[in-house]
């Protein structure tokens, strides 16, 4: 998922006019980490262009299509904006962000943001370019191609990818009748992942219903507990173990596909680089 799984990322950039405080390289390089977006006119997902655009070097056209490229345009002039802007705004620096990347493909976009929560807490109104003032003037032609992160990490759509064993929590209820309320609370309390709380109707301990995913197989547990067993052979009250058959998998994307489309494009990757092996496999058969 990180490596192979393909996504768009601007890796062309012609400058027309820049009068900016950053050089063309420096804005360049800012365009290429912009996640860019592709969505399917039937979905709300940010989906795997897979199959949509064909990798530069495979296409057959001279420079550049509409098959293995997108093209996007910015023209921002500060003179120009500034008489649009509230009287007590107009002085002050302009931010060119993403949303100023006009792109010829109704169905690719820069992604401004990672979700809503993050658009509604955010002062600017996508990702910040640059900043430019009175009299400078920033235009430039941008050229989405599809890639994969092997190539640079630019084409990456994962920020985050990890796992970690799933847990199994057994609670003795036996054993925790013996214990008074101060000591089931003491239990409760130690637990640093508060995976544990006490039923007000019984005032049995039970887990909580985030326990699976806030579980890390700390040993507090297991300590407190020896300190309150009658012999050090008793059962324990709390035992927190992890499966050895299933485990939780986490991916955060950078925004330009959902996760759920991450896992599925990793999948149909590794998919076909197992037929591959296999049509190997099955050639060297043949020869011998």
């Amino acid at each position: 998922m990180i490596a192979e799984v393909p996504t768009l990322a601007i890796d062309l950039v012609e400058f027309h006019e820049n009068s900016t405080v950053l050089n063309d390289e420096y804005i360049a390089h800012r365009l290429g980490l912009i996640p860019i977006r592709f969505q399917a006119q039937d979905s709300v997902r940010g989906g795997d262009c897979h199959g949509q655009f064909l990798p530069h070097n495979e296409c057959l056209c001279y420079d550049r299509c509409p098959r293995c490229s997108v093209e996007f345009e910015l023209d921002v002039n500060f003179d120009n904006v500034a008489p649009t802007r509230p009287e007590s705004e107009q002085g002050l620096p302009l931010t060119v962000t993403s949303r100023d990347l006009i792109s010829n493909n109704e169905c690719v976009t820069p992604a401004h943001f990672l979700n809503p929560e993050e658009q509604d807490e955010a002062h600017d109104e996508g990702i910040s370019i640059v900043k430019i003032g009175p009299g400078q003037h920033l235009k430039l032609r941008a050229i989405a191609r599809m890639g994969i992160s092997k190539e640079h990490a630019k084409w990456c759509p994962v920020a985050v990818a990890t796992y970690r064993f799933c847990p199994i929590i057994q609670i003795n209820n036996d054993a925790c009748s013996t214990l008074t309320n101060a000591q089931k609370q003491e239990l409760v309390d130690t637990c640093p992942d508060q995976i544990l709380m006490i039923d007000q109707a019984d005032g049995r301990i039970k887990e909580t219903p985030d326990a699976w995913e806030t579980a890390t197989f700390t040993e507090d547990l297991s300590i407190i507990q020896h300190s309150m067993k009658a012999r050090p052979e008793d059962p324990d009250f709390v035992r927190v173990s992890h499966s050895t058959d299933r485990f939780i998998f986490s991916i955060e994307g950078t925004g330009a596909m959902d996760a759920e489309e991450i896992l599925k494009s990793g999948l149909r990757v590794l998919k076909d680089r197992l037929r591959y092996l296999a049509q190997v496999v099955e050639g060297l058969k043949d020869m011998s």
